[in-house]
């Protein structure tokens, strides 16, 4: 299917819809040519390398795609990415740069938090419309500080509430947690003990490891000798795959349960066994081809899953986010106005506070008083079955 064909009806239409309000040289006004640039601060090397190559590929997927359809009038959108190292400073340095540059529209920032937070007074400073794929709450918050940082990621109270309604539900009372010992993980280990204090669900026990460690047999072996009935994997990947290896290898026979920072692949590779029936909470497009396409919005998922998985052979489920970010940002800088060829970052700013968006990740709100887009209902619950991911029942 070609790139014109494959940019779904639904993203389309928005796009056509700004196009037509900014784009089409009304009165005679000569038409806005002017590339759509956006820049990107990945970590294509180092730690979050196996995610950063995701966004890449769906940053370029989606560009190809929107340029393809038309939908721009004579625009174009052009893609600039740096690699961050997985580097806090290299990755200011980076955006640095991009804020220099009168020619950058907005900044996309890959999954790393430490960058996203770190960056935040910088962003604000060169006000640069900034949206980040990092997970932690303090990317955009708080909001007063953050006007120009915005967020496209699961967020840690939402997963865990969540993942709290599927213990209680299957009756489970005793969890051990794993998580990554950064912000995110931080955030998300205190998220569960909120949502534990609502029901019959005990925490009795909690490790922590870096996003570095390749070794986490330690921190597994003292949670499994407390004998949970559940263990929940709140870090990133590749270590939520290896802690679930280890704790089988440990004998553990309770349930497995991923918090949404876990997700990948949609095909679980040589971890299938080990993972097998393991609970994720996630959007639905991981597992999108499992749902009847019954809106347009769910077509346009199915068919973004089917062009990733052509092009790269498999699918990651992250890479919904950085499609989605590419389209909030083009939705903006069309909506936005202004002198043609001239750009308008505060306009977009002010465009992307209040965006709505039913996009490829589920349904996408922004407010003045929340920079987080992601809405709770587009978490679903997924099972690992017969080596890849389902939705769940």
């Amino acid at each position: 299917m070609s790139p014109i064909r494959s940019a779904s009806i639904a993203v389309l239409a928005s796009a056509v819809l700004a196009t037509t309000l900014t784009g089409c040289g009304i009165g005679g006004e000569p038409q806005d040519t002017s590339p759509i640039v956006i820049a990107a601060d990945l970590e294509l090397s180092g730690a979050g390398a196996p995610t950063g190559e995701v966004y890449q590929r769906a940053l370029k997927l989606k560009v190809e795609q929107l340029n393809s359809s038309g939908a721009l009038g004579g625009r174009k959108v052009k893609l600039r990415v740096e690699d961050n190292r997985s580097d806090a400073a290299e990755s200011l340095r980076n955006i640095n740069d991009f804020a220099n540059d009168p020619q950058v529209t907005a900044v996309l920032i890959g999954g790393c938090n430490e960058c996203a937070v770190g960056a935040a007074r910088t962003i604000g400073e060169k006000k640069i419309p900034t949206i980040a794929l990092a997970s932690a709450g303090a990317v955009t918050e708080p909001v007063d500080q953050r006007r120009y940082v915005f967020k496209l990621a699961p967020n840690a109270a939402d997963s865990a509430a969540a993942l709290t309604t599927e213990l209680t539900r299957r009756q489970i009372r005793k969890v051990a947690v794993l998580h990554s010992g950064d912000g995110y993980g931080q955030e998300g280990l205190t998220a569960l003990r909120r949502e534990f204090g609502k029901t019959s669900v005990k925490l009795v026990a909690a490790e922590s490891v870096r996003t570095t460690d390749t070794e986490v047999s330690n921190q597994i072996n003292d949670l499994v000798d407390k004998k949970p009935q559940a263990l929940i994997l709140w870090t990133p990947p590749e270590q939520a795959t290896l802690a679930a290896t280890t704790a089988r290898q440990r004998n553990f026979r309770g349930s497995l349960f991923f918090d949404a920072s876990a997700a990948g692949e949609l095909f679980l590779g040589p971890s299938a066994r080990s993972t097998e029936l393991a609970t994720l909470v996630f959007t639905q497009t991981m597992a999108i081809d499992d749902v009847i396409a019954t809106t347009p919005a769910k077509a346009a998922r199915r068919q973004w899953f089917q062009d990733y998985t052509a092009r790269f052979g498999g699918y990651n489920g992250f890479s919904s986010f950085a499609a989605d970010a590419v389209q909030l940002i083009v939705d903006a800088e069309l909506r936005a106005g202004g002198e043609p060829g001239k750009v308008n970052r505060d306009g977009l700013r002010d465009v992307l506070e209040t965006s709505q968006l039913d996009g490829l990740s589920g349904p996408i709100r922004m407010t003045p008083d929340n920079h987080s887009g992601l809405m709770p209902q587009a978490l679903t619950t997924l099972v690992a079955r017969g080596g890849r991911w389902r939705i769940a029942g």
